[in-house]
């Protein structure tokens, strides 16, 4: 049974790598918490667990590879150079093979939702597009749409609505707790 031994420290080596860009880091742990959520609540099997945390905190691991050689961090670039710096960072660690070479196909197609293939993809996608729909500032009506074409997971949509979709009047109000 697989338990995720890697995960902290592959936090620690996404953290390093990264280094003082707090911006990234944030990013990246509140897209792992997300996935990690809607796996476990979608009861994916453990080695898919596994999968889908490894990935998201890998997602993003080559936008400074591509700042460094494109100035330009757009998603083609990070998405190719991704894989690379993923296999520099985890690669030594006695990890399966079929595990790391599906983290790192994650990795490197992360923004191409045509090529989504399995529920890990489908998750770290809605994972991601959850964080980037409030660090954009995704308008309401862009995240209907992308939750309507986009999102199959219950969690992920009931994360949607109760996030970002919810009538003001229908949410719950903070004082009524005191």
């Amino acid at each position: 049974m697989l338990n995720n031994i890697y995960t902290n420290k592959i936090i620690n080596l996404m953290l390093e790598y990264n280094g003082t860009d707090v911006t990234r880091i944030n990013h990246t742990l509140k897209v792992f918490v997300f996935a990690q959520n809607i796996g476990k609540d979608e009861e994916c099997d453990d080695r898919t667990q596994t999968i889908i945390e490894y990935a998201s905190i890998l997602h993003d691991i080559g936008l400074h590879k591509a700042e460094e050689i494109y100035a330009s961090g757009i998603l083609k670039y990070h998405e190719e150079l991704g894989p690379e710096v993923a296999k520099k960072l985890i690669g030594n660690l006695a990890i399966e093979d079929s595990i790391k070479n599906r983290v790192y196909f994650l990795v490197g197609n992360h923004h191409s939702y045509k090529k989504i293939d399995g529920i890990d993809f489908q998750i770290l996608v809605e994972a991601d597009l959850i964080v980037n729909m409030y660090e954009d500032d995704y308008s309401l009506e862009t995240i209907a749409t992308v939750k309507q074409k986009i999102f199959k997971t219950k969690t992920g949509k009931t994360l949607i609505d109760s996030m970002y979709l919810k009538k003001e009047s229908e949410q719950g109000n903070m004082t009524n707790f005191a």
